[in-house]
């Protein structure tokens, strides 16, 4: 099989899962990279950082990028949650992402390239596409 052609995302973290072996049978309902992904689902707060990613690119011109830990902060606020509370909402916002890189709307960017969200390691930037 092609790795490429049969590559997809999870419906989580956005993460590439790849075509494994095991998987032949039922290739087709794999959702999900991991027992974690699966067991977590797809919250409201996740839809929440989508939007307030989406909404944040909206608002700037369309070269201007944001910090996912924006959106984070701007989560926390409006679920009214105080202090460093918004740290907790640091990887949901990065897997938010992910999910929009997977559907086309954003691009994550380090140091002004286009990088692959699935393995960017350290600080990431978002654009809208």
């Amino acid at each position: 099989m092609d790795a490429v052609k049969d590559a997809k995302s999870c419906a989580v973290c956005g993460r590439t899962i790849e075509w494994r072996k095991r998987w032949a049978k039922n290739w087709d309902e794999v959702r999900y990279c991991s027992d974690a992904c699966r067991k977590r689902k797809l919250r409201p707060v996740d839809a929440e950082l989508e939007a307030a990613i989406l909404e944040l690119l909206d608002q700037r011109s369309s070269s201007t990028t944001i910090c996912p830990s924006e959106a984070a902060r701007l989560v926390a606020r409006r679920r009214g949650l105080d202090g460093e509370e918004w740290r907790n909402l640091m990887e949901p916002a990065r897997q938010a992402a992910r999910r929009l890189v997977v559907v086309d709307q954003v691009d994550i960017t380090q140091k002004g390239q286009v990088v692959d969200g699935s393995t960017a390691k350290g600080p990431i930037r978002l654009r809208k596409r």
